[in-house]
């Protein structure tokens, strides 16, 4: 599983190094150039081949490309761990919570470090065509340092706490529990699991709170796209909310 989402880091980061380079191509001087080029080729009847268009192309096919496969390898993650989920449900409370937890801890962190969106602002310009003003990239943890390189020391401390420290003691507190719930130890786990239970929604909040600062632009035209470290993010709320169901009546059982 680690395999393959390190497969769709990397073809993210590929996809958003070709959406940079064709951001690049689409700035206003090289517009002006490509549009200028554009109408040379539709004059001569196809005698002169404008090269900025087969550089376009090109790009565009490269990024495409990296976005398909990036697809592929988060989808391949997330059946792996479906898979991992039922066969160690199949095998009891302790394993599934276990085992759940590492894969939590997988998936969380290329969800804070895989992008988790890219944000085109851009407007039209007449006989210019579109032309990109700014481009962002942004993952879970690199909107922590931004915020905080920005001044908003606040946000960025109250995001990180509940993105990174509070997920990760909970999922790492959930694994605890499984090793020493039959030691003299087990009833302050769980104490200490309730209390760590009690945020396990907060995670959700951060995201949508995040989203909507990320989308969030007063300027000309907008496009925000989602990437896959969304969808990691995601994966790792739901395994861990599953993982807490787990490791919650775990507890049960041992106070019977």
């Amino acid at each position: 599983m680690g395999y393959f989402g390190l497969q769709a880091y990397s073809q993210a980061k590929k996809y958003e190094q070709s959406t940079q380079l064709l951001v690049v191509e689409k700035e206003f001087s090289k517009q002006s150039e490509y549009q200028a080029k554009a109408w040379m080729e539709k004059l001569s009847l196809g005698h002169y081949a404008n090269e900025k268009r087969l550089v376009r192309e090109e790009i565009i096919k490269e990024k495409e490309l990296h976005r398909s496969e990036a697809k592929r390898y988060t989808l391949y993650v997330m059946g792996l761990l479906t898979a991992i989920l039922i066969i160690s449900f199949l095998m009891g409370l302790r394993l599934f919570t276990f085992l759940g937890g590492l894969a939590a801890l997988v998936v969380l962190y290329f969800g804070l470090f895989a992008p988790l969106l890219t944000v085109t602002i851009h407007k039209e310009l007449e006989y210019i065509g579109d032309v990109v003003l700014s481009f962002e990239s942004k993952s879970l943890l690199g909107s922590v340092v931004k915020l905080w390189e920005s001044g908003d020391i606040l946000i960025a401390l109250v995001i990180l706490f509940f993105s990174v420290l509070i997920p990760l003691t909970k999922t790492l507190s959930l694994m605890f529990v499984t090793v020493v719930m039959e030691s003299r130890f087990a009833y302050g786990i769980v104490r200490f699991f309730k209390v760590i239970g009690k945020w396990s929604m907060l995670d959700v909040f951060i995201v949508a709170t995040l989203l909507v600062y990320l989308t969030g632009s007063g300027s000309e035209m907008s496009h925000a796209e989602v990437q896959v470290g969304l969808y990691f993010f995601l994966a790792y709320v739901i395994v861990s909310m599953l993982v807490s169901l787990s490791a919650d009546k775990m507890l049960e059982n041992l106070r019977l």
